[in-house]
Protein backbone atom coordinates (compact mmCIF):
# COMPACT_ATOMS: atom_id res chain seq x y z
CA UNK A 1 0.00 0.00 0.00
CA UNK A 2 1.58 3.20 -0.86
CA UNK A 3 1.04 6.43 1.00
CA UNK A 4 -0.93 9.56 0.32
CA UNK A 5 0.87 12.88 1.89
CA UNK A 6 -1.97 15.14 2.57
CA UNK A 7 -1.99 18.89 2.75
CA UNK A 8 -4.91 20.36 4.87
CA UNK A 9 -5.86 24.50 4.24
CA UNK A 10 -7.14 26.25 7.56
CA UNK A 11 -6.30 26.58 11.04
CA UNK A 12 -9.58 26.20 12.78
CA UNK A 13 -11.13 23.70 15.13
CA UNK A 14 -12.79 21.95 12.08
CA UNK A 15 -9.20 21.49 10.29
CA UNK A 16 -7.72 19.96 13.62
CA UNK A 17 -10.06 17.29 13.80
CA UNK A 18 -10.03 16.68 10.19
CA UNK A 19 -6.81 15.90 10.26
CA UNK A 20 -7.16 13.99 13.36
CA UNK A 21 -9.36 11.54 11.62
CA UNK A 22 -6.69 11.72 8.75
CA UNK A 23 -3.91 10.34 11.04
CA UNK A 24 -6.08 7.36 11.40
CA UNK A 25 -6.15 6.46 7.95
CA UNK A 26 -2.87 3.98 7.25
CA UNK A 27 -2.87 5.55 3.75
CA UNK A 28 -2.26 8.97 5.20
CA UNK A 29 1.73 9.71 4.65
CA UNK A 30 2.86 12.78 5.74
CA UNK A 31 0.22 15.17 6.72
CA UNK A 32 0.43 18.92 6.58
CA UNK A 33 -1.26 21.98 7.46
CA UNK A 34 -1.17 25.56 6.53
CA UNK A 35 -1.33 27.42 8.54
CA UNK A 36 -3.05 25.24 11.19
CA UNK A 37 -2.51 25.79 15.49
CA UNK A 38 -1.10 24.17 18.16
CA UNK A 39 -3.42 21.46 17.90
CA UNK A 40 -2.52 20.55 14.74
CA UNK A 41 1.48 21.19 15.00
CA UNK A 42 0.79 17.69 17.37
CA UNK A 43 -0.51 15.97 14.97
CA UNK A 44 1.09 16.77 11.60
CA UNK A 45 3.56 19.61 10.85
CA UNK A 46 2.43 23.32 10.07
CA UNK A 47 3.29 25.38 7.28
CA UNK A 48 3.03 29.11 7.78
CA UNK A 49 1.05 29.24 4.47
CA UNK A 50 -1.99 31.17 4.62
CA UNK A 51 -4.92 30.19 2.96
CA UNK A 52 -5.44 32.82 0.68
CA UNK A 53 -1.80 32.73 -0.50
CA UNK A 54 -2.69 30.03 -3.28
CA UNK A 55 0.28 30.92 -5.61
CA UNK A 56 2.24 29.43 -2.80
CA UNK A 57 0.14 26.42 -1.37
CA UNK A 58 0.29 25.59 -5.30
CA UNK A 59 4.07 25.62 -4.93
CA UNK A 60 4.18 23.61 -1.93
CA UNK A 61 1.87 21.02 -2.78
CA UNK A 62 4.06 20.36 -6.02
CA UNK A 63 7.20 20.65 -3.78
CA UNK A 64 6.06 18.04 -1.41
CA UNK A 65 4.32 15.45 -3.51
CA UNK A 66 0.59 16.22 -2.16
CA UNK A 67 -1.71 13.87 -3.33
CA UNK A 68 -4.80 15.06 -2.08
CA UNK A 69 -5.63 18.97 -0.74
CA UNK A 70 -8.51 19.22 1.78
CA UNK A 71 -9.96 22.95 2.09
CA UNK A 72 -11.58 23.90 5.33
CA UNK A 73 -12.37 26.87 5.33
CA UNK A 74 -15.22 29.16 3.34
CA UNK A 75 -12.94 32.08 1.76
CA UNK A 76 -10.62 30.39 -0.51
CA UNK A 77 -13.10 27.94 -2.00
CA UNK A 78 -15.05 31.19 -2.88
CA UNK A 79 -11.97 32.81 -4.34
CA UNK A 80 -11.40 29.86 -6.78
CA UNK A 81 -8.93 28.00 -5.12
CA UNK A 82 -9.55 24.37 -6.20
CA UNK A 83 -10.16 25.93 -9.51
CA UNK A 84 -6.46 27.19 -9.08
CA UNK A 85 -5.36 23.75 -8.25
CA UNK A 86 -6.87 21.49 -10.46
CA UNK A 87 -5.71 23.84 -13.34
CA UNK A 88 -2.16 22.59 -11.90
CA UNK A 89 -3.48 19.24 -12.11
CA UNK A 90 -3.63 18.70 -8.04
CA UNK A 91 -6.35 16.83 -6.73
CA UNK A 92 -8.36 18.75 -4.73
CA UNK A 93 -11.51 18.16 -2.18
CA UNK A 94 -14.07 21.06 -2.53
CA UNK A 95 -16.08 22.54 -4.95
CA UNK A 96 -15.23 24.78 -8.01
CA UNK A 97 -15.72 28.92 -7.26
CA UNK A 98 -18.91 28.79 -9.51
CA UNK A 99 -20.56 26.32 -7.13
CA UNK A 100 -19.27 27.72 -3.88
CA UNK A 101 -21.37 30.57 -4.46
CA UNK A 102 -24.19 28.43 -2.86
CA UNK A 103 -22.76 29.80 0.42
CA UNK A 104 -20.42 32.57 -0.92
CA UNK A 105 -23.83 34.56 -2.03
CA UNK A 106 -27.14 34.41 -0.17
CA UNK A 107 -28.71 36.09 -3.25
CA UNK A 108 -27.20 33.24 -5.58
CA UNK A 109 -28.51 30.46 -3.32
CA UNK A 110 -32.13 32.28 -2.46
CA UNK A 111 -32.91 32.17 -6.18
CA UNK A 112 -31.81 28.69 -6.91
CA UNK A 113 -33.88 27.73 -4.41
CA UNK A 114 -36.63 29.61 -5.63
CA UNK A 115 -35.94 28.45 -9.07
CA UNK A 116 -35.75 24.77 -8.13
CA UNK A 117 -38.41 25.03 -5.59
CA UNK A 118 -37.27 23.77 -2.31
CA UNK A 119 -38.43 25.04 0.43
CA UNK A 120 -37.19 28.52 2.60
CA UNK A 121 -38.20 31.42 3.95
CA UNK A 122 -40.40 33.71 1.55
CA UNK A 123 -37.58 36.66 0.92
CA UNK A 124 -36.78 39.74 -0.92
CA UNK A 125 -33.71 41.10 -2.33
CA UNK A 126 -32.00 44.51 -2.12
CA UNK A 127 -29.02 46.52 -3.35
CA UNK A 128 -29.89 49.59 -1.62
CA UNK A 129 -30.74 50.74 2.16
CA UNK A 130 -33.93 52.77 1.44
CA UNK A 131 -36.73 50.12 -0.23
CA UNK A 132 -35.00 47.41 2.12
CA UNK A 133 -36.56 49.73 4.60
CA UNK A 134 -39.71 50.56 3.68
CA UNK A 135 -39.94 46.96 3.35
CA UNK A 136 -39.34 46.31 6.38
CA UNK A 137 -42.04 48.40 7.54
CA UNK A 138 -44.69 47.14 5.43
CA UNK A 139 -43.72 43.56 6.85
CA UNK A 140 -46.01 41.86 9.84
CA UNK A 141 -44.22 39.47 10.78
CA UNK A 142 -40.47 39.40 12.25
CA UNK A 143 -37.69 39.22 9.51
CA UNK A 144 -33.84 38.15 9.12
CA UNK A 145 -31.62 40.45 7.29
CA UNK A 146 -28.29 38.83 5.49
CA UNK A 147 -25.57 40.07 3.96
CA UNK A 148 -24.93 38.75 0.45
CA UNK A 149 -21.54 37.53 0.87
CA UNK A 150 -19.45 36.01 3.57
CA UNK A 151 -18.97 37.80 6.39
CA UNK A 152 -17.58 35.19 9.10
CA UNK A 153 -20.76 33.81 10.37
CA UNK A 154 -21.72 37.22 11.58
CA UNK A 155 -23.57 38.78 8.41
CA UNK A 156 -27.07 37.49 9.21
CA UNK A 157 -29.65 39.21 11.56
CA UNK A 158 -32.01 37.34 13.59
CA UNK A 159 -34.58 40.96 14.15
CA UNK A 160 -37.12 40.69 16.86
CA UNK A 161 -39.00 43.82 15.81
CA UNK A 162 -38.60 46.15 12.77
CA UNK A 163 -36.17 49.10 14.63
CA UNK A 164 -33.75 46.17 14.70
CA UNK A 165 -34.29 45.40 11.48
CA UNK A 166 -33.27 48.78 10.01
CA UNK A 167 -30.65 48.67 12.06
CA UNK A 168 -29.14 45.77 10.32
CA UNK A 169 -29.82 47.00 7.16
CA UNK A 170 -27.93 50.23 8.20
CA UNK A 171 -24.88 47.83 9.77
CA UNK A 172 -24.39 46.03 6.45
CA UNK A 173 -25.34 48.65 3.46
CA UNK A 174 -24.74 51.76 5.00
CA UNK A 175 -21.60 51.52 7.92
CA UNK A 176 -20.72 48.98 5.69
CA UNK A 177 -19.73 46.73 8.98
CA UNK A 178 -18.31 43.54 6.77
CA UNK A 179 -17.38 45.32 3.66
CA UNK A 180 -18.16 47.10 0.58
CA UNK A 181 -18.59 43.92 -1.30
CA UNK A 182 -19.99 42.05 1.32
CA UNK A 183 -23.07 44.73 1.88
CA UNK A 184 -23.60 45.46 -2.28
CA UNK A 185 -26.89 43.63 -1.83
CA UNK A 186 -28.55 41.97 0.98
CA UNK A 187 -31.95 39.33 1.40
CA UNK A 188 -34.79 40.02 3.93
CA UNK A 189 -36.80 37.06 4.30
CA UNK A 190 -39.82 36.14 6.83
CA UNK A 191 -37.92 34.85 10.22
CA UNK A 192 -38.95 31.05 10.28
CA UNK A 193 -39.91 29.24 13.88
CA UNK A 194 -38.80 26.14 14.85
CA UNK A 195 -35.54 23.96 15.83
CA UNK A 196 -32.69 23.89 13.90
CA UNK A 197 -30.50 21.46 12.48
CA UNK A 198 -27.55 20.94 10.60
CA UNK A 199 -27.25 18.43 7.63
CA UNK A 200 -24.51 17.00 5.74
CA UNK A 201 -24.01 15.16 2.87
CA UNK A 202 -21.05 13.92 0.51
CA UNK A 203 -22.11 15.23 -2.97
CA UNK A 204 -20.12 13.94 -6.18
CA UNK A 205 -21.15 13.37 -9.64
CA UNK A 206 -24.67 11.87 -9.15
CA UNK A 207 -24.29 10.87 -5.68
CA UNK A 208 -25.85 11.98 -2.35
CA UNK A 209 -24.26 10.29 0.52
CA UNK A 210 -26.24 11.83 4.09
CA UNK A 211 -24.41 11.83 6.70
CA UNK A 212 -25.52 11.70 10.33
CA UNK A 213 -26.86 14.98 11.68
CA UNK A 214 -26.03 17.46 14.29
CA UNK A 215 -27.32 20.15 15.92
CA UNK A 216 -25.08 23.74 16.34
CA UNK A 217 -25.77 26.45 19.42
CA UNK A 218 -25.24 29.73 17.32
CA UNK A 219 -26.21 32.56 20.36
CA UNK A 220 -23.37 33.42 22.58
CA UNK A 221 -24.95 32.41 25.82
CA UNK A 222 -27.20 30.03 27.51
CA UNK A 223 -31.15 29.48 26.34
CA UNK A 224 -29.87 31.10 22.72
CA UNK A 225 -29.70 34.45 24.29
CA UNK A 226 -27.04 37.43 22.90
CA UNK A 227 -25.36 37.77 19.48
CA UNK A 228 -24.68 34.93 17.04
CA UNK A 229 -21.30 33.40 16.97
CA UNK A 230 -19.38 31.01 14.94
CA UNK A 231 -20.78 28.50 16.97
CA UNK A 232 -20.48 28.03 20.82
CA UNK A 233 -20.89 23.76 20.59
CA UNK A 234 -22.79 21.25 19.03
CA UNK A 235 -24.18 17.53 19.14
CA UNK A 236 -23.57 14.45 17.14
CA UNK A 237 -26.07 13.02 16.13
CA UNK A 238 -29.32 14.83 16.71
CA UNK A 239 -32.28 12.89 17.82
CA UNK A 240 -34.43 15.04 16.23
CA UNK A 241 -32.74 14.02 12.72
CA UNK A 242 -34.68 10.72 12.29
CA UNK A 243 -34.74 8.36 9.63
CA UNK A 244 -37.93 10.09 8.41
CA UNK A 245 -37.04 13.81 8.61
CA UNK A 246 -33.84 12.72 6.53
CA UNK A 247 -35.45 11.14 3.72
CA UNK A 248 -37.34 14.36 3.36
CA UNK A 249 -34.19 16.38 3.36
CA UNK A 250 -33.00 14.40 0.37
CA UNK A 251 -35.82 14.42 -1.43
CA UNK A 252 -36.93 17.54 -0.93
CA UNK A 253 -33.92 19.79 -1.00
CA UNK A 254 -30.94 17.48 -1.47
CA UNK A 255 -32.00 16.17 -5.01
CA UNK A 256 -33.43 19.51 -6.58
CA UNK A 257 -30.62 21.57 -5.36
CA UNK A 258 -27.70 18.82 -6.53
CA UNK A 259 -29.70 18.63 -9.65
CA UNK A 260 -30.23 22.40 -10.30
CA UNK A 261 -26.80 23.17 -9.84
CA UNK A 262 -25.80 20.61 -12.60
CA UNK A 263 -27.91 22.41 -14.98
CA UNK A 264 -26.59 25.79 -14.19
CA UNK A 265 -23.57 24.02 -14.87
CA UNK A 266 -22.09 24.65 -11.38
CA UNK A 267 -21.93 20.93 -10.57
CA UNK A 268 -21.05 20.75 -6.52
CA UNK A 269 -18.61 18.61 -5.46
CA UNK A 270 -17.56 18.34 -1.77
CA UNK A 271 -19.53 18.12 1.17
CA UNK A 272 -22.67 19.96 1.38
CA UNK A 273 -23.47 21.45 4.79
CA UNK A 274 -27.39 22.33 4.90
CA UNK A 275 -28.87 24.44 7.75
CA UNK A 276 -32.74 23.79 8.07
CA UNK A 277 -35.12 25.35 10.38
CA UNK A 278 -37.80 22.63 11.09
CA UNK A 279 -41.00 24.04 10.92
CA UNK A 280 -44.72 23.16 11.64
CA UNK A 281 -44.80 23.42 7.47
CA UNK A 282 -42.15 20.64 7.48
CA UNK A 283 -38.29 21.37 7.22
CA UNK A 284 -36.87 24.71 5.18
CA UNK A 285 -32.94 25.84 4.23
CA UNK A 286 -31.99 28.60 6.29
CA UNK A 287 -28.30 28.36 5.03
CA UNK A 288 -25.94 26.28 2.57
CA UNK A 289 -22.44 26.03 3.54
CA UNK A 290 -20.00 24.33 1.00
CA UNK A 291 -17.57 22.79 3.52
CA UNK A 292 -17.69 21.08 6.92
CA UNK A 293 -19.37 23.08 9.74
CA UNK A 294 -17.60 24.33 12.70
CA UNK A 295 -18.30 23.22 15.29
CA UNK A 296 -20.82 20.33 14.29
CA UNK A 297 -17.17 18.72 12.45
CA UNK A 298 -15.48 18.11 15.84
CA UNK A 299 -18.49 15.66 17.32
CA UNK A 300 -19.13 13.98 13.91
CA UNK A 301 -15.75 12.68 13.00
CA UNK A 302 -15.67 11.45 16.47
CA UNK A 303 -17.81 9.59 15.62
CA UNK A 304 -16.66 7.98 12.33
CA UNK A 305 -14.79 4.84 12.30
CA UNK A 306 -14.68 4.59 8.44
CA UNK A 307 -11.01 5.94 6.89
CA UNK A 308 -12.17 9.56 5.91
CA UNK A 309 -9.46 9.87 3.76
CA UNK A 310 -10.64 6.90 1.46
CA UNK A 311 -13.99 9.25 1.69
CA UNK A 312 -12.65 12.25 0.34
CA UNK A 313 -10.47 10.51 -2.28
CA UNK A 314 -13.71 8.57 -3.68
CA UNK A 315 -15.71 12.45 -3.60
CA UNK A 316 -12.82 13.62 -5.73
CA UNK A 317 -12.74 10.94 -8.16
CA UNK A 318 -16.51 10.38 -8.31
CA UNK A 319 -16.35 7.14 -7.06
CA UNK A 320 -18.78 7.81 -3.84
CA UNK A 321 -21.12 5.24 -5.29
CA UNK A 322 -18.84 2.51 -4.16
CA UNK A 323 -20.10 4.36 -0.31
CA UNK A 324 -23.39 3.12 0.12
CA UNK A 325 -24.91 5.43 3.42
CA UNK A 326 -25.27 1.35 4.88
CA UNK A 327 -21.68 0.79 4.66
CA UNK A 328 -20.25 3.46 6.73
CA UNK A 329 -19.01 2.69 10.05
CA UNK A 330 -20.04 5.06 13.01
CA UNK A 331 -19.90 4.83 16.79
CA UNK A 332 -23.07 4.17 18.08
CA UNK A 333 -22.52 6.67 21.04
CA UNK A 334 -23.31 9.95 21.05
CA UNK A 335 -20.44 13.10 20.93
CA UNK A 336 -20.77 16.47 22.67
CA UNK A 337 -18.75 19.76 21.60
CA UNK A 338 -18.10 22.41 24.23
CA UNK A 339 -16.49 25.41 22.23
CA UNK A 340 -14.26 27.40 25.03
CA UNK A 341 -14.10 31.26 23.74
CA UNK A 342 -12.14 34.27 24.19
CA UNK A 343 -13.37 36.90 27.00
CA UNK A 344 -15.86 39.51 24.61
CA UNK A 345 -16.30 36.90 21.73
CA UNK A 346 -18.53 37.57 19.22
CA UNK A 347 -17.22 41.05 19.80
CA UNK A 348 -13.56 42.62 20.41
CA UNK A 349 -11.38 40.15 22.45
CA UNK A 350 -7.42 39.65 23.57
CA UNK A 351 -5.35 36.82 22.72
CA UNK A 352 -2.43 35.59 24.25
CA UNK A 353 -3.67 34.42 27.27
CA UNK A 354 -2.21 30.92 28.64
CA UNK A 355 -3.69 27.79 28.28
CA UNK A 356 -3.40 25.62 31.11
CA UNK A 357 -4.91 22.08 31.91
CA UNK A 358 -4.89 20.62 28.36
CA UNK A 359 -2.07 17.69 29.73
CA UNK A 360 -4.52 16.91 32.48
CA UNK A 361 -7.65 16.41 29.74
CA UNK A 362 -5.14 14.55 27.39
CA UNK A 363 -5.16 11.50 29.84
CA UNK A 364 -9.18 11.59 29.61
CA UNK A 365 -10.94 8.76 27.85
CA UNK A 366 -13.25 9.09 25.23
CA UNK A 367 -12.32 12.96 25.40
CA UNK A 368 -10.19 15.15 22.45
CA UNK A 369 -9.78 19.02 22.41
CA UNK A 370 -9.59 20.21 19.03
CA UNK A 371 -7.79 23.25 18.99
CA UNK A 372 -9.32 26.50 17.11
CA UNK A 373 -7.70 29.95 18.28
CA UNK A 374 -4.34 28.73 19.52
CA UNK A 375 -1.21 28.96 18.90
CA UNK A 376 2.74 27.88 20.07
CA UNK A 377 4.89 29.99 21.95
CA UNK A 378 7.86 27.43 23.03
CA UNK A 379 6.11 25.33 24.73
CA UNK A 380 3.13 27.23 26.33
CA UNK A 381 -0.09 26.89 24.22
CA UNK A 382 -1.98 30.11 23.90
CA UNK A 383 -4.89 31.75 22.86
CA UNK A 384 -5.04 33.77 19.45
CA UNK A 385 -8.41 33.55 18.23
CA UNK A 386 -12.36 34.76 19.05
CA UNK A 387 -13.08 30.42 19.54
CA UNK A 388 -10.62 28.87 21.17
CA UNK A 389 -11.03 25.19 21.87
CA UNK A 390 -13.59 22.97 20.95
CA UNK A 391 -13.78 20.20 23.88
CA UNK A 392 -15.23 17.05 22.19
CA UNK A 393 -16.61 13.94 24.36
CA UNK A 394 -18.46 10.65 23.63
CA UNK A 395 -20.87 9.02 25.98
CA UNK A 396 -22.42 5.73 26.21
CA UNK A 397 -26.01 8.60 25.70
CA UNK A 398 -26.16 11.95 25.15
CA UNK A 399 -25.88 13.14 29.26
CA UNK A 400 -23.58 10.98 29.53
CA UNK A 401 -21.59 12.64 26.82
CA UNK A 402 -22.34 16.22 28.09
CA UNK A 403 -21.12 15.50 31.46
CA UNK A 404 -17.84 14.08 30.29
CA UNK A 405 -17.56 16.96 28.02
CA UNK A 406 -17.96 19.50 31.24
CA UNK A 407 -15.90 17.95 33.51
CA UNK A 408 -13.15 18.46 31.01
CA UNK A 409 -14.00 21.85 30.33
CA UNK A 410 -13.80 22.01 34.20
CA UNK A 411 -9.94 21.23 33.84
CA UNK A 412 -9.27 24.08 31.35
CA UNK A 413 -8.48 27.45 32.59
CA UNK A 414 -7.74 30.70 30.86
CA UNK A 415 -8.02 34.13 31.62
CA UNK A 416 -11.53 35.43 30.06
CA UNK A 417 -13.03 32.30 29.33
CA UNK A 418 -16.35 32.03 28.75
CA UNK A 419 -18.83 29.00 27.06
CA UNK A 420 -21.95 27.53 27.04
CA UNK A 421 -23.35 25.33 29.58
CA UNK A 422 -26.53 24.24 28.05
CA UNK A 423 -25.28 22.04 25.12
CA UNK A 424 -27.00 19.40 24.20
CA UNK A 425 -29.98 20.53 26.49
CA UNK A 426 -32.40 20.54 23.46
CA UNK A 427 -32.20 16.90 23.08
CA UNK A 428 -32.64 15.74 26.96
CA UNK A 429 -35.37 17.72 27.66
CA UNK A 430 -37.27 14.98 25.32
CA UNK A 431 -36.80 12.92 28.84
CA UNK A 432 -36.18 13.34 31.82
CA UNK A 433 -32.56 13.73 33.17
CA UNK A 434 -31.72 11.43 36.12
CA UNK A 435 -28.83 13.91 36.97
CA UNK A 436 -27.27 17.15 36.38
CA UNK A 437 -23.80 17.10 35.47
CA UNK A 438 -23.13 19.61 38.22
CA UNK A 439 -24.41 17.44 40.63
CA UNK A 440 -22.26 15.00 39.30
CA UNK A 441 -18.92 16.84 39.95
CA UNK A 442 -18.58 19.38 42.87
CA UNK A 443 -15.34 21.25 40.85
CA UNK A 444 -17.79 21.07 37.90
CA UNK A 445 -20.28 22.78 39.82
CA UNK A 446 -18.50 25.38 40.92
CA UNK A 447 -17.04 26.26 37.76
CA UNK A 448 -20.53 26.59 36.16
CA UNK A 449 -21.35 29.10 39.01
CA UNK A 450 -18.92 31.54 38.33
CA UNK A 451 -19.13 30.91 34.90
CA UNK A 452 -23.00 32.01 35.49
CA UNK A 453 -21.98 34.96 37.76
CA UNK A 454 -19.48 36.31 35.25
CA UNK A 455 -22.36 36.09 32.27
CA UNK A 456 -24.83 37.90 33.66
CA UNK A 457 -22.22 40.41 34.87
CA UNK A 458 -21.55 40.76 31.27
CA UNK A 459 -24.72 40.90 29.92
CA UNK A 460 -25.70 43.92 32.14
CA UNK A 461 -22.66 45.62 31.31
Amino acid sequence: MSLMNVLVIGKGGREHAIVWKLRQSPRAGKIFVAPGNAGTALEATNVPIQPNDVAKLIQFAKKESIGLTIIGPEDPLAAGIVDAFQAEGLRVFGPSKAAAQLEASKVFSKTLMRNADVPTSEFRLFDHPDPAKSYIESREYPVVVKADGLAAGKGVFVCSDKPAAVRAVERIMIHEEFGAKVGRQIVIEKRLEGEELSSFALISGRTILPLPCAQDHKAVFDNDEGPNTGGMGAYCPAPIGTPELLAEVDESILVPVVHAMKRGRTPFKGVLFTGLMLTNQGPKVLEFNCRFGDPETQPLLMRLKTDLLELLEAVVDERLDEFPAESLQWDPRPAVCVVLASGGYPGKYETDKIISGLDEVAQMPDVKVFHAGTKLIGNRVMTDGGRVLAVTALGDDLLAAKTRAYEAVAKIHFNGMHYRKDIADKALRVKPTPKAPSELNPALAARIARQSASDAKRKTE
